[in-house]
């Protein structure tokens, strides 16, 4: 398939520059997969859409001050972004700034020194701190990576981050998660609908644009996620009993398919090459790197509902829902979103696809 078949034209004014209050206020677009038809709500009415005996699964990472402003020994400006920790005090980054080869030094505030040990390609480098960057640490001299396309400075950092976040380490927010209340989820949970909780890193793809034409030559990068057995348990007797495994966000959708591919012994860098499922055992515990690639041609396994927000043009995320729902029906989605004045991207307005 081609790159240019995940485009669309997008506005500056819709893209959405600061949270709206309170998170469930959000408006809500319901797409029905088997009517194709749309429908606009409010986020807080989902509850309409759930039923008893249905799993919402939650990415519980927590995004953490990734953003390390720091001054080169030539007395230049630099900034590293932290993508993921290798060992207590070396971590893969990217840095921004000209001129910083491998031994280039870097210091932060509080007097923290990085090495550059590893050029990754780009701007992509293995950085040596020379102390553990301890979360109390990286709360004084990091800040929260809010996504390039939001002007605003001055934002809240924990309205970048969802109510039920508990794993720090992330680069970036999962977003469908953000607009969740504390109030909203004790209604679904009193409803009958029950909660399975995932962890799902997110790193450098939500950076990488694809830049092949061809979508089938990309290659995404790997990022770690957990899913345990107690929460695999509860997914597999749920589905097994009717239920459905509704996913909020894509990071949840990619961790929930990498346990249905390795369930059914098949290879997350490989799946549209296995089409197996496995109908007793829907899901696998499991903790390890995917690079689960999802675009259109792919058989879904695990989820049969998705939450999920508006994606930029020509992302691996419009790749996956286009794969759920139906490229021309989210087309049809997204255009009708700019009809509607939706709010778009990290801070903006939802989906949920039925």
């Amino acid at each position: 398939m081609k790159l240019s078949d995940f485009d669309y034209d997008l506005p500056e004014q819709f893209i959405a520059q600061a949270p709206i209050e309170p998170r469930d206020a959000s408006k809500l677009m319901v797409l029905h997969r088997d009517s194709q038809q749309l429908e606009h709500r409010i986020f807080r009415d989902i509850s309409d859409y759930l039923r008893p005996g249905d799993v919402l699964v939650m990415n519980t990472t927590r995004v953490i001050p990734a953003r390390l402003p720091a001054t080169k020994s030539t007395g230049g400006a630099a900034e590293i972004l932290l993508l993921r920790m290798l060992t207590p005090t070396r971590w893969r980054a990217l840095i921004g700034g000209r001129n910083i080869p491998i031994g280039a030094t870097l210091t932060l505030a509080n007097g923290v020194i990085a090495t550059v040990i590893a050029d990754l390609g780009e701007a992509e480098r293995e950085i040596e701190f020379d102390q553990v960057l301890t979360g109390e640490l990286l709360d004084q001299i990091g800040k929260i990576p809010l996504p390039p396309y939001i002007q605003i400075a001055e934002i809240d950092p924990e309205r970048y981050q969802t109510v039920y976040n508990r794993e720090a380490g992330s680069a970036a927010a999962p977003t469908a998660g953000l607009h969740f209340t504390p109030e909203l989820l004790l209604k679904l949970r009193d409803q009958g609908v029950l909660f399975a909780y995932c962890v799902l890193h997110i790193g450098l793809d939500t950076f990488a644009p694809v830049k092949v034409d061809e979508i089938e030559q990309h290659k995404i990068h790997s990022e770690r996620a957990i899913l345990t057995a107690e929460n695999a348990k509860i997914i597999n007797d749920a589905k097994l009993a009717g239920g459905r495994i509704i996913a909020i966000g894509t990071t949840s959708t990619r961790t929930l398919e990498t346990a249905g591919i390795l369930s059914a012994g098949g290879d997350p860098s490989h799946p549209h090459e296995n089409q197996d499922v496995c109908a007793w055992r829907p899901v696998i515990a499991f903790e390890r790197d995917t690079n689960l690639f999802i675009y259109p041609g792919y058989k879904w396994r695990t989820v049969d509902a998705m939450i999920t927000n508006f994606h930029l043009p020509k992302s691996t995320l419009m790749m996956m829902i286009s794969s759920f729902a139906g490229r021309e029906f989210v087309m049809r989605a997204y255009e009708t979103a700019k009809q509607e004045a939706y709010r778009f991207f990290s801070f903006g307005d939802a989906m949920l696809i039925l």
